[in-house]
């Protein structure tokens, strides 16, 4: 499959009014169009939006959208899918007017992930509102990067694991050995779980597996700023409003993000860092860390 990015993220939440003070008046991102009561779209770059927050009963993750570059990608990835016993259901036509995209078809990972894979996300080309002049990266040297990174349960890791490297093409990056302590949801038995990083392009990791399950369906997501500085500013910001910091500021082994984690309303996590590393495909090597981060990120609880 020909999978480019992690384009967007679709959340339900108990608390919209939450999410839109954390988003906007924390995270300084931006309130894109087309939002009403019970929705809230949000702006990080030139795309219509990468994240909608909906009202409703649950905190939960709605859908993980992948970006593929055109329908004749996107048709492709479909009859993979279900040549592999994977349904690929096409979206209607008011779901493609909602996520703003010209083609999409709805699918799920081996854990149970609901996916929204698409090509044709309209752009919003007026000047990105940046209340703290703060600017998130999502493209390097033409390339588009996605959102960030997103973390997702996989209980059923081994086969998800597949699922993303050897059917939607996603290159493993590294992995990492968990104790049954980190993940107290995993099946009972084994010595150790494997954590895994992937990514279909330059971003050390678009995608984190967790050996796990977790109600909110979503670990954590990391947006990553132009300036370390950015990252410090929101941490004040964090702080001055009383928001539970999960980890402290640290740079990690794999990507070599300088960032810190916050708890978000949804009662999972938000990662918000700097420098990031990129990797050339062709020449990387799948390799085990040993350690989460170099220096920092003390996890608090």
């Amino acid at each position: 499959m020909d999978i480019r990015a992690l384009g967007y993220l679709r959340i339900e939440t108990t608390d919209l009014p939450a999410w839109r003070t954390f988003v906007l008046d924390v995270l300084g991102m931006a309130e894109a169009r087309g939002g009403t009561d019970g929705l809230l779209n949000v702006r990080i770059d030139d795309r219509a939006h990468r994240f909608q927050f909906t009202a409703g009963n649950h905190d939960r993750l709605l859908a993980a959208g992948f970006e593929l570059p055109g329908a004749r990608a996107l048709a492709e990835a479909a009859a993979e899918l279900e040549a592999a016993g994977f349904p690929a259901k096409p979206a209607d036509t008011a779901t493609l007017a909602d996520r703003r995209v010209q083609g999409l078809v709805h699918t799920e990972d081996p854990s149970g992930n609901p996916l929204e894979l698409y090509w044709g996300q309209a752009q919003d080309h007026t000047p990105l509102p940046a209340r703290y002049g703060n600017r998130f990266v999502t493209a390097a040297a033409g390339q588009d990067l996605g959102l960030g990174h997103v973390v997702l349960p996989a209980p059923d890791t081994d086969a998800t694991l597949d699922f993303y490297e050897n059917l939607l093409g996603f290159q493993l990056r590294d992995s990492m050995k968990l104790p049954p302590a980190a993940v107290p949801t995993a099946a009972p038995g084994p010595d150790f779980h494997r954590m895994h990083f992937l990514s279909p392009n330059r971003r050390h990791h678009s995608l984190g597996l967790y050996p796990g399950a977790l109600p909110p369906g979503i670990v954590h997501f990391m947006v990553e700023l132009e300036r370390l500085d950015d990252v410090g500013y929101c941490l004040d910001r964090m702080n001055a409003a009383g928001i539970p910091i999960a980890s402290t500021l640290g740079r990690h082994s794999n990507d070599h993000m300088v960032s810190f984690y916050a708890q978000a309303p949804g009662g999972f996590q938000v990662e918000y860092g700097w420098d990031g590393l990129l990797v050339d495909p062709a020449a990387w090597t799948a390799k085990e860390i040993t350690a989460d981060s170099f220096w920092g990120h003390q996890w608090n609880g």
